[in-house]
C-alpha cells in the first residue's frame, strides 16, 4: 500500500504571532516554523499501519516555499520513506481552493492507495482543504477521525457529530483526516534523524503537474483590503473591599454602565 499524508509547515504557535500591516499575511520568520503538529498526528496514523505492513510506502507531501523542505525532513527523520514539495512562487498567499487543487494535482501524479491529512491546519483552522482535495480526486472522504484504521481495502474509524459519535467506512482509495484525538506523534530517533538526509524529496514545479502560476497569481489568493492592529486594552478597575465597602462599590460601577 502506498500512503501519501499531506503534511504543512506553520508557525511555531508556542510564541506570539502577528500580521505584516502591509502585506495583511501573518509574520513567519523562517527560524520559528516548525511542521504542524496536526501533520504529525496524520504521519503517525500512517506509520503505524506501516509498522504492522512492511510493505506499505509512506510518502510526505507538503506545498510551500523552499523553507518548507525543514518540514519534510522532519517527517523524514519520523519515518517516512519519501518527500515531495510542491515550490512556486506563485503560490505565496494561495487560497484553500488553489491550495486542494495543487495538493491533488501532486497527489494524483506521485500515486497512491490512501491520502491521509489533518482536519485542520493551526495557522489557517479553515478546515475545508481534505474535503477540498477529495473533491478534486473524486474520492470518498473519512473525514475528521479521533480513532481512525486502516486495512488492505478499506479505511475506517469514529468520528463525533452534533449529537454523538459515528462509526464511519470508505472503500480504497480514498482521503482521511484525522483530529488532535489521533495518535499521538512519535518523537524522531537519532538514527531517523541521519537517515533522513538520505532520503529522497522530489520538487515539483506548477507546469509539471500542468498548472498555471500566472492563474493562481491572479484568481487564487484572497485579497487583503486593510489591515488595523487592535488597540491594547487598558487595565481593569480593581475593587478593593475597606470595611465592607466593596459590595456597594460594586453596584455602583455596574449601574454606571447599565449592566444591572
Amino acid at each position: 500500500m502506498k500512503i501519501i499524508v499531506l503534511v504543512k509547515q506553520v508557525p511555531d504557535t508556542s510564541e506570539e504571532r502577528t500580521l505584516d500591516t502591509e502585506s495583511g499575511f501573518l509574520e513567519r520568520d523562517p527560524q520559528g516554523n516548525v511542521l504542524d503538529e496536526i501533520s504529525e498526528r496524520a504521519l503517525e496514523v500512517a506509520l503505524r499501519h506501516k509498522d504492522s505492513h512492511k510493505g506499505t510506502e509512506v510518502v510526505a507531501l507538503t506545498m510551500g516555499p523552499s523553507d518548507a523542505l525543514k518540514a519534510l525532513r522532519k517527517a523524514l527523520s519520523m519515518g517516512a520513506d519519501s518527500g515531495v514539495h510542491v515550490a512556486d512562487d506563485a503560490l505565496a498567499g494561495a487560497d484553500a481552493m488553489w491550495t486542494s487543487r495543487v495538493l491533488a494535482a501532486a497527489a494524483s501524479a506521485e500515486g497512491f492507495d490512501l491520502v491521509i491529512t489533518g482536519n485542520e491546519s493551526t495557522d489557517g483552522k479553515c478546515g475545508v482543504v481534505p474535503a477540498m482535495v477529495a473533491e478534486h480526486l473524486r474520492l470518498p472522504l473519512v473525514g475528521s477521525l479521533d480513532s481512525p484504521g486502516i486495512s488492505a481495502e478499506s479505511v475506517s474509524g469514529r468520528r463525533e457529530c452534533g449529537t454523538g459519535t459515528m462509526t464511519v467506512r470508505a472503500g480504497l482509495p480514498a482521503v482521511m483526516s484525522v483530529t488532535e484525538r489521533s495518535a499521538e506523534a512519535r518523537f524522531p530517533t537519532f538514527k531517523g534523524i541521519l537517515t533522513a538526509k538520505k532520503k529522497s524529496v522530489k520538487n515539483v514545479a506548477l507546469a509539471e503537474l500542468g498548472l498555471s502560476g500566472a492563474t493562481v497569481s491572479t484568481a487564487g489568493r484572497s485579497v487583503i483590503l486593510s489591515v488595523a492592529r487592535v488597540e491594547g486594552r487598558s487595565g481593569g478597575r480593581k475593587i478593593v473591599d475597606h470595611n465592607g465597602s466593596a459590595a456597594t462599590e460594586l453596584m455602583e460601577f455596574l449601574a454606571d454602565r447599565q449592566l444591572l
